[in-house]
């Protein structure tokens, strides 16, 4: 397959290749598009065909459910039920935005779609370019994020050319991703809403918003268990570079300290590299030391994430020590991803 690619600028977005993707979609096909958290690859969301094609192009087991995302609140009525007023609060602060929200499904929403459950993920990006394409396709796009499964999500057209040119149909650039990570879920069927994924609105924001709110206890655990994950990254393994990624915990003088030594007593033709912040970067002497951003900055930390994971492979590197970035805000969401990255390998010093 071909996969046709378009660069464009969200701010003057050329409406021929639009259409010309949106026909992509209502035809069945797939296309990688940008929104404000990762790259999406894109199918029709009441397509049962469709969304089997995402899931093979990805390589993404299909008990793992997709993102519908829409264009207006109004959609909503057409593919959930018991639409709570909490529901409409968090819509009208969050929306469009990196937020996800989980209803009971309605029966147009074929099972392909959801991963065999009777409930549906859904979200309005905030990306220009992305409602566009929504409008255009019929205003329901089933979208994961465009890469492998198991790999680093895309935050540049780059990133979804390297897995997914000769895959799907059609790839829209639209430039780098604002916010780097995936949208928070929070699944609104329960008695209590529950976080499933931490994203860029913080537990804080929510119940700020509709009051009451927990995480799942899976957030920051190994979850590879027998049942189907509610949401997607719950259950396997994701974002992980193709080198062995450990996690180190602690203070900062133990943690360079730790991480010094391990570089120091490397096996050789070891290839290691390490994710630092600015403020430690040049300390180490790996083979290949990424400046992740300021430890004072955990938006440009997020932002860089999944580009560094990438880059790593790109210098087949074999070995990568990251520094932990617990915090407030988004930096749950940071360390959710290293901790699945890393196959849940973290050392605690002190």
């Amino acid at each position: 397959m071909k996969t046709d690619y378009y660069s464009l600028d969200e701010n003057h977005i050329d409406p021929a290749v639009i259409e010309k993707a949106g026909e992509v979609i209502r035809r069945g096909g797939l296309v990688a598009f940008p929104t404000e958290t990762v790259y999406g690859l894109g199918g029709d969301a009441l397509n049962h065909t469709a969304s089997g094609r995402i899931y093979a192009a990805k390589g993404r087991p299909s008990d793992n459910p997709l993102i519908v995302h829409i264009a207006d609140t109004e959609a909503l009525n057409r593919i959930a039920v018991g639409i709570s007023p909490a529901a409409l609060k968090l819509a009208k602060r969050f929306w469009p935005g990196p937020l996800t929200m989980i209803f009971q499904k309605a029966d147009c929403v074929p099972k392909e779609t959801t991963g065999g459950l009777d409930t549906v993920a859904i979200r309005m990006p905030a990306n220009p370019i992305a409602l566009a394409l929504i409008r255009a396709s019929g205003g329901y796009i089933a979208a994961p994020s465009a890469n492998l499964s198991g790999r680093p999500s895309p935050t540049s057209g780059r990133h979804v050319m390297q897995d997914m040119d000769g895959r799907i149909d059609m790839v829209l650039d639209g430039g780098e991703a604002k916010i780097g990570l995936e949208s928070t879920i929070v699944d609104l069927t329960e008695e209590v809403p529950t976080i499933l994924r931490p994203g860029y609105i913080s537990l804080a924001m929510i119940e700020e918003t509709i009051g009451r709110t927990v995480y799942d206890p899976a957030i920051l655990k190994d979850t590879q268990t027998g049942t189907a994950p509610k949401a997607p990254g719950m259950k396997y393994k994701h974002y992980a570079p193709k080198g062995e990624l450990i996690i180190v915990n602690g203070e900062r003088e133990a943690v360079v300290s730790y991480i010094r030594e391990q570089i120091a007593t490397a096996k050789e033709g070891s290839r290691i590299g390490v994710i630092a912040t600015e403020e430690t970067c040049r300390l180490y002497a790996a083979d290949f030391v990424e400046n992740i951003g300021s430890a004072k900055d955990e938006e440009e930390v997020a932002r860089n994430l999944y580009r560094v994971l990438r880059d790593f492979d790109d210098r087949q590197v074999t070995l990568i020590y990251s520094e932990a970035f617990y915090g407030g805000g988004i930096s749950v969401a940071i360390m959710n991803r290293l901790i699945k990255a890393a196959g849940h390998k973290i050392i605690e010093v002190s």
